[in-house]
């Protein structure tokens, strides 16, 4: 892709407001009912890191978001878990500013995300509460239980939604961005052949 958001350029203030109004689009979804855990927060984050240079504002302007999201909706007792493994996938994307982006890069992206958001807050969810021992034998137990296809079926449900969430809200935001990139470089294009007309 080029365009403003390459490694090999600099981004424009126009680009900027198109980013930070994509990523604030996304936070406003997760408000809309929807099914469990399938939500635009880690594509968001993911997203935010890939495109915005200054990491602070990759990671701060999701957990922002976030955070005014769950004034909305609420909190929880794990959500530190929840808002580390969100600024961990923002930094994930800042790998992608490193490499030309591709649908396989953010795709496997994507997943690396909801499986980092899976390990991160199944972890949290067994230091937090008394589910399971506070044993190895017992986190081996939790992570085993919220695996697919062997866990309970909301587990299930829950993983396979982030995951696809991940990959459709990440597919809408990266799409997005070479979508108006394209329109971008279009209208410089017309208003260069108007001038010489």
């Amino acid at each position: 892709m080029t365009g403003p958001t390459t490694p090999t350029t600099r981004p424009t203030a126009a680009s900027l407001w198109v980013i930070a109004g994509m990523i604030l689009a996304a936070a406003a979804a997760r408000v809309i009912p929807h099914p469990p855990n399938f939500t635009p927060i880690g594509a968001m984050a993911l997203f935010a890191g890939a495109t915005l240079r200054d990491r602070r504002l990759a990671v701060l302007l999701p957990l922002a978001a976030m955070f005014v999201s769950d004034l909305l909706l609420g909190s929880h007792s794990t959500f530190l878990f929840v808002y580390g493994s969100y600024a961990l996938i923002a930094l994930l994307g800042q790998t992608l500013q490193r490499h030309r982006r591709s649908a396989l890069r953010i795709g496997g992206a994507s997943l690396a995300a909801s499986l980092l958001f899976f390990t991160i807050t199944n972890f949290g969810s067994w230091i937090s509460y008394d589910w399971y021992p506070h044993t190895l034998g017992g986190l081996v137990a939790c992570y085993v239980a919220a695996i697919p296809f062997l866990g309970d079926t909301q587990a299930t449900t829950f993983f396979l939604n982030t995951a696809v969430g991940d990959l459709f809200f990440s597919a809408a935001l990266f799409g997005g961005l070479v979508f108006v990139e394209k329109l971008a470089t279009r209208g410089q294009q017309v208003s260069l052949l108007g001038d010489d007309a």
